[in-house]
């Protein structure tokens, strides 16, 4: 028998292996296998299984298989195929997105030197800036390297040829070693008794007389039925394993292995609630639980305002689906949305749900990923990433805050969006899917007016409670009228010290992190900018450093201006750290806590914060974008926004939208209660047409504008749109490769509409110099996309095979997000 077997690598087609007899019962379509891949070791998917094949030359035999059950079925697999197909990844990239992270078994190349040979070779080369010095000058660094690493320190990708060739003359000894996977199954020592208890008691008074620690692991065992992990016990009992192994010995008790699931506990909790359902949610779980019921798929927008009771409607939904025997995924746009939305579910469906995002550890995620494989969650909450949950039987998927951005993959291939890929494997599990919003996508809501999708609405909140009252200040006004303190309006300081005194809770949203955005010299002018990207250094206070927000990259702040010597620095710009720092000095009696990607990147930081702001613990959460999401606390009853401007000044089709739903749903957090909420936003354009929908809650209207702007500018979702964009260490050769990409895309320009090559807005990041190309193609005259696609891979196809430049980065975005 042969196995057809795709890897998460950039080639389309499937390679053949023999599957050893040994294997031949583990071999299945939908399992991962172990195979030789010319000098490596690859884990593989196996796709098909066949008893004849057409190849002539010898077929390497599949070494082992590292799953018991299939990871996907057929309906999964057509869904894998659609991704690699509509985002233009191999399959095997597709479906790499079915395995958690590390579970994989690989070879890696390392390269053993001698340092000190090395080092005389160096000294020999006259010179030193040539590829060959820079290689031998890095492997006298130390003994053991890895490839990538000394690609990196070249800054050169063609280094294999010299390897070789240092490998010939003795220099370096290349091995291949195999590396196990990062995780797998976790097994703790246990004890347990190992003769009835009768016979135990027998033995004791034996033993008393020679060792009374022995005695005592045996009492202390005898209560523990099921046995007790051997450390637990140790520790319990203040002895060490002597006693153990004595007693073991003599046949009283064993020692064995026991599986240990590690299971991801979410730190922040609610107590369960009885919720009366309003007319309005009843109607629309009325409606879709007639596609639940029969199980066939129908697409729901529910445009609800903030506050108006989606969450329960999706508990009410997955109560009928569970109740069918089905299982659903629910998905949310951040990490900070799960815990309170995981904490309602676990609270209805208990050990059920399954939660599954980055913040776990790895063993966490490959014990859960194994506990929904196996069928004991039912019931999967995440970001993107749980849409490739391998749940069977799957009767409704949800997209919380369809419109949010984050649901578009962005770092790695296939770059697929998850809000439209969970509408096609709704289709393919013949399941209704719902969108919910309180500010939904100009494309969904176009999508549900044309009928695509079934429009769903809310348009009050539950208990009575009405939607805030929206102010905006005028900061230019402000600052002529000297009524500003640092960063706050007066009348922002007001509030905010009346909600503390009331005991009421506040939300500060700046959408940038640090403390100051820029520093530049104020005799030269100078900004200082990373030198790895064409953005400027971002100043964090409490750790006093200048931070890239793209590259990661870290200095020390100078004493001068490094361009001009002048002492004459100036931090200029506001991020959260500067707001919290002045709420810090105008209130010093309020508690204050900061959420943004600084602040919690320690496990369970996040649920520790949102129970301590919950229970009034905290008054004041400054925040960035994460505290504009999902959050429902009743005691909120004020959100002030530093600046309005952080997002509409982006240089993006998007920003305008981008602004009026962070603004929207921010101001969604206050009032959701009987008490009346506030929303003050300081603006420098308060007449701005966003900023005046924002303050009129005007979905419509903005919608209404908006849409005719995307018309006119020939945008989604009017169009689709291709991002090509290609990136080198060096500008040159980066300019040159993407004007060779235009003119291999130019045969394929038919029915489409390509802009000439561009530098990127944020010309560099991490080194790399961007250049772009963006393709329109027209709704009406290429409905599928497939016009577009095929431009695209045909181009690249032709780019791949003829350039000279084979080391420049070339990425394909199918329906970008943005065009920075």
């Amino acid at each position: 028998m042969f196995a057809q077997v795709v890897f998460p690598l950039p080639f389309r087609n499937s390679f053949t292996y023999v599957i050893p007899e040994s294997l031949s019962e583990n071999v299945k379509v939908g399992v991962r296998v172990v195979v030789p891949f010319g000098k490596r070791v690859l884990t593989g998917f196996v796709i098909e299984i066949t008893d004849k094949t057409e190849l002539k030359e010898k077929i390497k035999p599949i070494r082992d298989v590292l799953d018991d059950e299939p990871i996907f079925d057929k309906n999964s697999f057509k869904f894998y195929e659609w991704i690699s197909e509509y985002y233009l990844s191999s399959l095997g990239e597709a479906l790499k997105n079915s395995v958690p992270y590390g579970s994989d078994i690989e070879s890696k190349r390392k390269i053993v030197t001698d340092p000190d040979h090395c080092q005389e070779l160096f000294q020999k080369e006259k010179k030193k800036t040539t590829v060959k010095a820079k290689l031998l000058e890095a492997l006298t660094q130390k003994e053991v390297h890895k490839i990538s690493h000394l690609q990196k320190v070249v800054k050169n990708k063609n280094i294999h040829s010299l390897l070789k060739s240092f490998e010939k003359a003795g220099i370096v000894t290349i091995l291949n070693e195999i590396e196990n996977a990062k995780v797998g199954i976790k097994k703790v020592k246990h004890v347990r008794l190992a003769k009835p208890i009768d016979d135990v008691y027998q033995s004791i008074p034996e033993i008393e007389k020679r060792s009374p620690k022995q005695v005592v692991v045996l009492l202390e065992l005898i209560t523990q039925k099921e046995g007790i992990a051997l450390a637990e016990l140790l520790k319990k009992i203040k002895t060490n394993q002597s006693a153990i192994n004595s007693l073991k010995k003599k046949g009283l008790v064993e020692i064995y292995e026991k599986e240990i699931e590690r299971v991801y506990k979410e730190i922040y909790t609610e107590e369960l609630k009885s919720l009366i359902l309003t007319e309005d949610q009843k109607k629309i779980i009325t409606r879709i639980n007639e596609s639940i019921l029969p199980k066939s798929f129908e697409a729901f927008l529910i445009h609800g305002v903030t506050g108006s009771g989606k969450t329960q409607i999706y508990v009410e939904l997955t109560k009928s689906v569970i109740q069918q025997g089905m299982s659903a995924i629910i998905l949310v746009p951040e990490i900070s949305l799960t815990p309170q939305i995981t904490s309602r579910f676990i609270n209805l469906f208990g050990d059920s749900t399954a939660v599954f995002h980055s913040r776990m550890s790895l063993g966490e995620r490959y014990d859960t990923w194994r506990g929904i494989i196996s069928g004991k969650y039912k019931i999967v909450i995440g970001p993107r990433s749980a849409l490739f949950a391998p749940l069977k039987n799957i009767g409704l998927i949800v997209v919380d805050e369809e419109h949010d951005h984050s649901y578009k993959q962005q770092d790695i291939v296939p770059k697929y969006n998850a809000r439209d890929s969970a509408i096609i494997r709704a289709k393919f599990c013949q399941c209704p899917i719902i969108l919910g919003s309180a500010t939904p996508s100009i494309e969904s809501m176009y999508n549900a007016l044309n009928g695509k999708y079934k429009l769903l609405e809310l348009p009050d909140r539950v208990d009575n409670a009405k939607l805030p009252q929206i102010r905006l200040i005028d900061i230019s006004e402000a600052k002529k009228k000297k009524k500003m303190e640092g960063v706050f309006s007066e009348s922002l300081l007001e509030e905010i010290n009346d909600r503390i005194y009331k005991k009421e809770s506040v939300i500060i949203l700046q959408n940038r992190r640090g403390f100051a955005t820029q520093v530049f010299c104020n005799d030269c002018g100078e900004v200082l900018i990373c030198d790895d990207c064409s953005v400027s250094m971002v100043y964090h206070i409490n750790k006093n450093i200048l931070q890239c927000h793209y590259c990661g990259i870290i200095k020390t702040v100078p004493k001068a201006c490094p361009t001009c010597g002048s002492i004459s620095l100036k931090f200029f710009g506001t991020g959260t750290q500067r707001v919290e720092d002045e709420l810090d000095f105008y209130l010093p009696n309020a508690k204050i806590e900061r959420v943004d990607s600084d602040t919690i990147n320690r496990k369970g930081k996040l649920g520790e914060i949102l129970n301590s702001f919950r229970n009034g613990e905290i008054n004041i959460l400054v925040g960035t974008q994460m505290v504009s999401k999902g959050l429902d606390f009743s005691n909120v009853t004020l959100v002030g926004v530093i600046s309005a401007e952080t997002t509409l000044w982006i240089p993006d089709f998007r920003a305008d939208e981008r602004t009026f739903q962070l603004l929207t749903q921010v101001s969604g957090r206050s009032g959701r209660s009987e008490k009346e909420g506030e929303v003050i936003i300081q603006t420098h354009n308060s007449k701005n047409f966003v900023l005046q929908k924002v303050l009129g809650n005007d979905y419509k209207g903005f919608y209404d504008k908006e849409i005719l702007l995307r018309e006119q500018g020939e945008y989604p979702p009017f169009t689709r749109l291709g991002l090509i964009e290609i990136k080198d260490e060096k500008e040159d050769r980066a300019r040159a490769a993407i004007n060779e990409f235009a003119a291999h895309l130019k045969k394929y320009e038919k029915g489409l509409k390509i802009s000439p090559p561009t530098e990127a807005v944020v010309f560099k990041i991490k080194g790399n110099y961007r250049f772009q190309i963006l393709i329109k193609s027209s709704k009406k005259k290429d409905p599928s996309g497939k016009l577009l696609r095929n431009a695209m891979l045909n181009a690249l196809i032709e780019f791949n095979q003829k350039t000279k430049f084979k080391d420049v980065k070339v990425i394909i975005d199918v329906d970008p997000q943005s065009v920075i």
